[in-house]
């Protein structure tokens, strides 16, 4: 009985001395953190992280401008062709309508010049059109 209590007394002893040392207690060295190569390092990863937030924000805004662009244009395209399939005196399904940058051309086959010139009145009223390029055609015989 003597001898399991000096044993268990000797384990909780080296356990406790184990655990001083890898803790640090028993350590004469007193351990401050250097600040300025914490700071340093912060420092220069903090001006890192803006650069890169920065350019990020950069690339963002001009994929959102892109974009806007694009949606723009498809708008105006779309605006232009339903004028046309509306009015009368225009065969819209014989016309192509494109956009790039408030740039409409506007190509197919019209069966006269009023037709050519309605088509193209309808491209140029619509707001957000910066010029109208014609590459109509009169059909053969007209």
């Amino acid at each position: 009985m003597i001898r399991a209590l000096f044993r268990l007394l000797l384990l909780v002893i080296v356990l406790v001395a184990v655990a001083g040392f890898f803790l640090g207690w028993w350590s004469n060295e007193v351990t401050i953190p250097d600040s300025s190569a914490v700071a340093t390092a912060g420092r220069a990863g903090a001006e890192r992280a803006k650069e890169v937030g920065s350019e990020i924000s950069n690339k963002t805004a001009a994929a959102a401008k892109q974009a806007k662009e694009a949606i723009s244009d498809g708008a105006l395209t779309t605006k232009i062709k339903a004028k046309m399939a509306l009015d009368d005196t225009v065969k819209a399904l014989n016309l192509n309508v494109d956009t790039t940058n408030g740039v409409v051309t506007v190509s197919g086959l019209v069966r006269s010049k009023a037709e050519r010139e309605r088509a193209l009145a309808l491209a140029r009223e619509t707001d957000g059109v910066r010029q109208v390029i014609d590459r109509t055609t009169l059909e053969a015989g007209r």
